[in-house]
Protein backbone atom coordinates (compact mmCIF):
# COMPACT_ATOMS: atom_id res chain seq x y z
CA UNK A 1 0.00 0.00 0.00
CA UNK A 2 1.54 3.66 -1.00
CA UNK A 3 0.81 6.19 1.81
CA UNK A 4 -0.28 9.84 1.05
CA UNK A 5 2.88 10.93 1.04
CA UNK A 6 4.48 8.93 -1.00
CA UNK A 7 1.16 9.18 -3.54
CA UNK A 8 1.97 13.10 -3.73
CA UNK A 9 5.59 12.66 -4.61
CA UNK A 10 4.88 10.17 -7.21
CA UNK A 11 2.11 12.05 -8.35
CA UNK A 12 4.57 15.68 -8.51
CA UNK A 13 7.71 13.55 -10.00
CA UNK A 14 5.26 11.79 -13.11
CA UNK A 15 4.49 15.69 -13.31
CA UNK A 16 7.59 16.99 -13.78
CA UNK A 17 8.28 14.22 -16.24
CA UNK A 18 5.26 14.21 -18.50
CA UNK A 19 6.47 18.68 -18.60
CA UNK A 20 9.80 17.81 -20.37
CA UNK A 21 8.30 14.66 -22.10
CA UNK A 22 10.46 12.03 -20.45
CA UNK A 23 9.86 8.28 -19.71
CA UNK A 24 11.44 6.55 -16.24
CA UNK A 25 13.02 3.29 -15.29
CA UNK A 26 13.25 1.90 -12.27
CA UNK A 27 15.97 -0.90 -10.91
CA UNK A 28 15.54 -1.24 -7.37
CA UNK A 29 17.30 -3.81 -5.01
CA UNK A 30 16.59 -3.33 -1.36
CA UNK A 31 13.17 -1.55 -2.47
CA UNK A 32 11.86 -4.19 -4.29
CA UNK A 33 9.74 -2.64 -6.44
CA UNK A 34 8.57 -0.01 -4.34
CA UNK A 35 9.46 3.23 -6.34
CA UNK A 36 7.68 1.20 -9.49
CA UNK A 37 4.55 0.95 -7.47
CA UNK A 38 4.36 4.61 -6.04
CA UNK A 39 4.55 5.61 -9.10
CA UNK A 40 2.30 3.59 -10.86
CA UNK A 41 -0.52 4.17 -8.41
CA UNK A 42 -0.82 7.07 -10.20
CA UNK A 43 -3.97 6.85 -12.60
CA UNK A 44 -2.04 7.79 -16.39
CA UNK A 45 1.47 6.71 -15.34
CA UNK A 46 2.01 4.74 -18.62
CA UNK A 47 2.43 8.22 -20.36
CA UNK A 48 5.76 8.30 -18.29
CA UNK A 49 6.95 5.40 -16.24
CA UNK A 50 8.39 2.53 -19.03
CA UNK A 51 9.37 -0.22 -17.12
CA UNK A 52 10.95 -1.22 -13.67
CA UNK A 53 13.67 -4.14 -12.39
CA UNK A 54 13.70 -5.74 -9.69
CA UNK A 55 16.91 -7.31 -9.10
CA UNK A 56 16.96 -8.05 -5.44
CA UNK A 57 19.92 -10.64 -6.19
CA UNK A 58 23.15 -10.56 -7.35
CA UNK A 59 22.23 -12.74 -10.34
CA UNK A 60 19.17 -10.63 -11.38
CA UNK A 61 21.44 -7.87 -11.29
CA UNK A 62 24.12 -9.07 -13.73
CA UNK A 63 21.19 -11.20 -16.12
CA UNK A 64 19.08 -7.72 -15.83
CA UNK A 65 21.02 -5.13 -15.99
CA UNK A 66 24.09 -5.78 -17.00
CA UNK A 67 26.17 -6.02 -13.76
CA UNK A 68 29.61 -6.59 -13.85
CA UNK A 69 29.59 -10.43 -11.92
CA UNK A 70 33.14 -8.93 -10.58
CA UNK A 71 31.90 -6.32 -8.53
CA UNK A 72 29.53 -8.45 -6.28
CA UNK A 73 31.88 -11.56 -6.07
CA UNK A 74 34.86 -11.77 -3.62
CA UNK A 75 37.77 -9.39 -4.01
CA UNK A 76 34.51 -6.76 -5.35
CA UNK A 77 33.01 -3.75 -3.23
CA UNK A 78 29.57 -5.63 -3.21
CA UNK A 79 26.09 -5.62 -4.26
CA UNK A 80 25.70 -2.03 -2.02
CA UNK A 81 27.97 -0.24 -3.75
CA UNK A 82 28.35 3.32 -5.79
CA UNK A 83 29.68 1.28 -8.56
CA UNK A 84 26.70 -1.00 -8.64
CA UNK A 85 24.26 1.58 -8.43
CA UNK A 86 25.52 3.35 -11.02
CA UNK A 87 25.99 -0.05 -13.75
CA UNK A 88 22.27 -0.46 -12.66
CA UNK A 89 21.49 2.70 -13.15
CA UNK A 90 23.09 2.44 -16.90
CA UNK A 91 21.88 -0.84 -17.19
CA UNK A 92 18.15 0.05 -16.87
CA UNK A 93 18.53 3.26 -19.53
CA UNK A 94 19.85 0.57 -22.01
CA UNK A 95 17.58 -2.07 -21.66
CA UNK A 96 14.60 0.23 -21.67
CA UNK A 97 12.61 3.41 -23.96
CA UNK A 98 13.39 5.98 -20.97
CA UNK A 99 15.01 8.86 -21.00
CA UNK A 100 15.64 8.47 -16.91
CA UNK A 101 16.25 5.22 -15.33
CA UNK A 102 17.05 5.62 -11.13
CA UNK A 103 18.49 2.46 -8.94
CA UNK A 104 18.45 1.61 -5.64
CA UNK A 105 20.87 -0.88 -3.87
CA UNK A 106 21.26 -0.76 -0.12
CA UNK A 107 20.86 -2.28 3.48
CA UNK A 108 17.45 -1.89 4.53
CA UNK A 109 17.98 -4.27 7.33
CA UNK A 110 18.44 -7.01 8.50
CA UNK A 111 21.75 -8.24 7.20
CA UNK A 112 23.79 -5.60 8.24
CA UNK A 113 27.23 -5.33 8.60
CA UNK A 114 30.17 -3.23 10.32
CA UNK A 115 31.48 -2.39 6.97
CA UNK A 116 27.54 -1.75 5.47
CA UNK A 117 25.20 -1.19 8.20
CA UNK A 118 21.71 -0.90 8.19
CA UNK A 119 20.37 2.18 6.03
CA UNK A 120 22.95 2.28 4.19
CA UNK A 121 21.73 2.89 0.38
CA UNK A 122 23.26 3.67 -2.59
CA UNK A 123 20.68 5.46 -5.38
CA UNK A 124 22.13 5.87 -9.02
CA UNK A 125 20.33 7.84 -11.34
CA UNK A 126 21.19 7.74 -15.30
CA UNK A 127 20.14 10.58 -17.45
CA UNK A 128 20.47 10.28 -21.46
CA UNK A 129 23.17 12.43 -22.65
CA UNK A 130 24.43 12.97 -18.99
CA UNK A 131 26.73 11.92 -16.71
CA UNK A 132 24.98 9.13 -14.06
CA UNK A 133 25.22 10.37 -10.75
CA UNK A 134 25.12 8.42 -7.27
CA UNK A 135 24.32 9.11 -3.96
CA UNK A 136 25.12 7.45 -0.92
CA UNK A 137 22.58 7.86 1.80
CA UNK A 138 22.29 7.17 5.65
CA UNK A 139 18.67 6.66 6.46
CA UNK A 140 17.76 5.72 10.22
CA UNK A 141 14.89 3.78 11.33
CA UNK A 142 13.87 0.07 10.74
CA UNK A 143 13.46 -2.17 7.71
CA UNK A 144 10.04 0.09 6.69
CA UNK A 145 11.73 3.83 7.72
CA UNK A 146 14.78 2.94 5.39
CA UNK A 147 12.75 1.35 2.05
CA UNK A 148 9.96 4.75 2.41
CA UNK A 149 12.98 7.12 3.14
CA UNK A 150 14.79 5.74 -0.08
CA UNK A 151 11.95 6.00 -2.32
CA UNK A 152 11.56 9.15 -1.92
CA UNK A 153 15.14 9.82 -2.02
CA UNK A 154 15.16 8.54 -5.76
CA UNK A 155 12.68 10.11 -6.73
CA UNK A 156 13.97 13.48 -6.07
CA UNK A 157 17.00 12.66 -7.31
CA UNK A 158 15.44 12.00 -10.52
CA UNK A 159 13.21 15.06 -10.75
CA UNK A 160 16.46 17.32 -9.57
CA UNK A 161 18.87 15.09 -12.90
CA UNK A 162 15.96 15.07 -15.11
CA UNK A 163 13.95 18.03 -14.77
Amino acid sequence: MIDSKLYDIAEETLSNLRAKSLMIATAESCTGGMIGAALTAVPGSSDVVDRGFITYTNTAKTEMLGVDAALLGPGGPGAVSEPVARQMAEGALARSSAQVAIAVTGVAGPGASERKPAGLVFIGCAVQGADTVVEEHHFTGGRADVRHATVIAALALAVRLAC
